[in-house]
């Protein structure tokens, strides 16, 4: 029985679908001529029909029951290799050499029958995903010069604007110009509930337009959106074989090699060495060849894991290949980043505090009157001086606080000066010159580190200042000038970012389903992480952490724990990310990093979909056991009766290819699973 090949690829899948089909089709009009032909030769027998008529039957019946198992046998041989197949066409003949044609004809009927299973099965696995192709509209309602042109997706180029009306699938990836609406996005991201999109916002193919009309312009072409990455990848996950696949695949040939050697023994001994007759001699060598094949076991493994990767799939959890279901389901310690992942990432300006008048030497303030405003404290000209100084160093910054103090100054208005010798200190800070003096910007190990014993103005004041937003959960920096006269502290920024409304509700379901130990490492400041890890109850906190030390933390926990998995962003988390047995990318519908990185990737924002993942791997593992039980338990007990009680071969037959369509179905089951 050959094992599931690999499946198309995307653009491959369109015109092999319809073939796949059609060869499974002919597949099971072969196992009913089998079948007819198998219960015509029977009854033709028992009712004394002309023996050209009986005949006649037990060559259709072995003809189209053996077939494909033929085929796949000489494949195998000019490789060379030996397949099951191979097996049960030897047992299929033997039968009928010692005169029992009906015996044989049963065997390739079962067999023939539970491949078609097998393939309906596997098929199922693998389009379930495909399905999503469906979803996305061959054509979008693009705009050209103010009027609305049908145009196919391949077609459209990144930058068109499309439009979209309420009920309608969106065809391609992009932003929201103009409109407001709310977009089922379950079909890529698992969300149950509709997300509401306005300018601004991302949109994905395949989703549906719910109330409003939206514009959106495309961000992506056909081939690279959400919904087809999906599909690629999954498919690529598909062909990556389990670790469990790949010891089968390795012992297959000697195990089926054992099986002959096992079935000449079972020959040659009785004939030499007990002078049995060789008719019953040979009769239950087949039994015993048919009974010993391993059918079942290599079946059992792409069953589950192919359905388990298709399931995932569906709720908005990307596998990355079989071996990463595996290893998910031993996970006991899991490590997690925080900003962007336990928190939401939108880090916000919060506090912006000029240091007495240590701005006011410098000419006042840079631009209009201070501005009130209830999220960000400023009320001073000196404050907003600080700000656009903040700013300015920060634009060459691509870290998250120094985009949350480019925008608040951008919002604020403040005119922000000229920058040059940008220069960042990874995991501490950074400096430039602005209006020749240079700008440190910086934590307190900034401060320690890379200013050192020099004295600074202000260091006290400003890092008590420091310690005190800290202590209410604010992550803060100090913003410091040199001079030729000096350093001296300018003042302070504070940041907050806020805890996702599910991470409290997903630790105490990844605690229910058997994780142990749950640490976050970040590079933020020890008071802000050991608040934010207060509030969910989290095991250990490390922080103030360079990408170096994480890696150094994973190792660690690895040491002590079975299977150690990371959640972060795919970016600034990748060598932490790379060491941990299993690796967890956030919102993979809109990053590219966190698709390319990730070995499991939740396909939205949602962290509920975290604990489904693991507890997919577990029932897949679970499942892997009860099919090897199955299997190996029909395998032993079946030889074990054998060479007993000496059961029949259609006895054997129903009880070898009863286990392989049985651990099929189990596998197939997976299809289901919604945790």
């Amino acid at each position: 029985m050959e094992a599931p090949s690999g499946s198309a690829s995307l653009a491959d899948e369109q015109p092999a679908a319809p073939t796949d089909r059609l060869d499974v089709r002919r597949q099971a009009v072969f196992v009913v001529l089998t079948f007819l032909g198998m219960m015509i030769g029977l009854l033709g027998s028992w009712f004394d029909a002309p023996p050209s008529v009986v005949w006649a039957s037990y060559t259709v019946a072995y003809v189209f029951g053996g077939w494909y198992g033929l085929k796949a046998s000489i494949a195998a041989l000019r490789e060379p290799a030996i397949e099951i197949d191979l097996l049960m066409i030897i047992a299929a003949l033997g039968a009928l050499y010692i005169g029992a044609p009906f015996e044989g004809a049963m065997l390739l009927f079962l067999f023939s029958l539970s491949g078609v299973l097998e393939e309906y099965a596997i098929g199922r696995s693998r389009t379930a995903i495909k399905s999503l192709v469906d979803m996305r509209p061959e054509s979008a309602q693009v705009l050209r010069d103010g009027t609305e042109a049908t145009t196919p997706i391949e077609d459209v180029a990144v930058g068109d604007v499309f439009v979209v009306r309420p009920g309608e699938r969106l065809p391609l990836d992009g932003v929201v110009e103009s409109g407001e609406s709310t977009v089922d996005q379950s079909s890529l991201t698992g969300e149950s509930v509709p997300v509401t999109k306005e300018p601004g916002d991302e949109v994905f193919s395949g989703t549906i337009n719910e109330t409003g009309s939206l514009e959106v312009r495309v961000t992506r072409e056909a081939t690279e959106s959400a919904i087809s990455r999906l599909i690629t990848m999954v498919e690529e996950a598909q062909e990556k074989r389990a670790p469990t696949q790949q010891l089968i695949d390795r012992f297959e040939q000697p195990y089926v090699l054992g099986v002959f050697t096992m079935t000449a023994i079972a020959i040659a001994l009785p004939l030499w060495l007990l002078n049995h007759a060789f008719e019953p001699t040979f009769y239950r060598a087949m039994t015993l060849m048919v009974a010993a094949s391993p059918c079942a076991v290599i079946i059992s493994t792409p069953a589950a894991v192919l359905s388990a990767i298709s399931a995932g799939g569906r709720q908005g959890v990307l596998f990355k290949g079989g071996e990463h279901i595996e290893t998910a389901g031993n996970v006991d310690a899991i490590a997690f980043d925080k900003t962007g992942t336990l928190t939401e990432g939108n880090t916000r300006l919060t506090d912006v505090r000029a240091r007495g008048d240590a701005l006011s030497t410098d000419g006042g303030a840079v631009g209009s009157e201070p501005i009130a405003d209830t999220a960000l404290e400023t009320n001073s000209r000196d404050d907003d001086r600080l700000l656009a100084l903040a700013a300015a160093v920060q634009s060459r910054s691509e870290h998250h606080l120094a985009e949350a103090t480019v925008e608040a100054a951008q919002e604020r208005g403040p005119e922000v000066p000229d920058v040059s010798d940008f220069e960042a200190v990874v995991g501490k800070g950074v400096h430039a010159t602005v209006d020749g003096q240079t700008i440190h910007i910086g934590n307190p190990r900034y401060v320690e580190s890379v200013l050192g014993d020099r004295p600074i103005d202000g260091r006290e004041t400003g890092l008590e200042a420091v310690r005190e937003l800290e202590a209410n959960g604010k992550t803060s920096v100090l913003v410091v000038s040199e001079t030729a006269d000096g350093l001296r502290v300018l003042g302070w920024l504070a940041f907050t970012d806020t805890i996702r409304p599910d991470a409290a509700e997903m630790i105490a379901k990844l605690r229910e389903r058997g994780v142990e130990q749950i640490v976050m490492l970040t590079g933020d400041n020890e008071r802000v992480a050991q608040y934010i890890a207060d509030e969910l109850g989290i095991d250990e906190v490390y922080a103030e952490l360079l990408p170096e030390e994480k890696v150094e933390h994973i190792e660690a926990l690895q040491e002590r724990h079975e299977a150690v998995a990371m959640v972060g962003d795919g970016v600034n988390d990748a060598p932490a990310l790379a060491t941990a047995d299993i690796s967890v990318g956030m919102g993979g519908a809109g990053t590219d990093v966190a698709l390319e990185t990730a070995d499991i990737v939740l396909m939205s924002d949602k962290l509920d979909r975290l604990p489904y993942a693991f507890a997919l791997s577990k029932e897949t593992r679970r499942t892997l056991y009860i099919n090897f039980a199955i299997a190996f338990g029909a395998i032993a007990i079946m030889v074990l009766a054998i060479l007993t009680a000496g059961i029949p071969l259609p006895v054997a037959v129903v009880g070898h290819e009863g286990s392989t369509v049985l651990v099929s179905l189990i596998g197939l089951r997976l299809l289901r699973f919604d945790g």
